[in-house]
């Protein structure tokens, strides 16, 4: 792709104020990923290999998520849910920047779900009541079975995996926000056409 890039380039302009050439003009076959559908198209895939990655470590290989791992699920379905609607909906007009800011909107709570996540896994401050791990506390069969089928198996406060030191919690947030930045980048070129 760079070599294509290269290769286009059809003219050099020697500015007399800058020591470095400019390149005047060049023609890339890259197109731009913020016009529609390319946007919608990319929302799509980031939000569904998101969930698929989610999936596979929970289902493949026995990562049990937590609460509010769970929580972080919602907002990449919310988006691809969104974004797969404003793929199919034409013409781009005024609800396709509306449901692209939507999904803008779903990253940013995804992205603050993240940090408060984060935050629980350093004891920064305590999780939500479904993040801990009660006792069983049953003075009946029948107690005890609601106890069972509400118990939570994994603490929101222990790491279960990492990738260059971070949880999946912490890769969520510049995740989350680079596609939350993305999303409102699209609605406004949307806006604008």
């Amino acid at each position: 792709m760079a070599k294509a890039c290269l290769s286009r380039i059809t003219t050099l302009d020697w500015n007399s104020s800058h020591p470095l050439p400019r390149i005047a003009a060049m023609k890339c076959p890259m197109k731009d990923p913020l016009p529609m559908p390319n946007a919608a198209i990319l929302l799509l895939t980031a939000s569904v290999v998101t969930l698929l990655f989610a999936f596979v470590m929970q289902y493949g290989f026995g990562y049990e998520p937590c609460v509010l791992c769970l929580w972080q699920r919602i907002p990449f379905a919310v988006t691809a849910l969104l974004a797969a609607i404003v793929w199919g909906w034409r013409p781009y007009e005024k609800q396709t920047t509306l449901l692209l800011g939507l999904c803008a909107l779903a990253y940013l709570a995804g992205m603050g779900l993240g940090i408060f996540h984060t935050g629980v896994e350093q004891h920064w401050w305590l999780g939500t009541s479904g993040c801990a791990v009660n006792p069983l506390q049953a003075r009946s069969v029948e107690d005890l079975r609601e106890a069972l089928l509400h118990i939570t198996a994994v603490p929101c406060d222990k790491v279960q995996w990492r990738f260059l030191g971070l949880s999946m919690a912490n890769w969520n947030v510049p995740f989350s926000l680079a596609l939350a930045l993305f999303s409102a980048a699209a609605a406004a070129k949307t806006a604008q056409n």
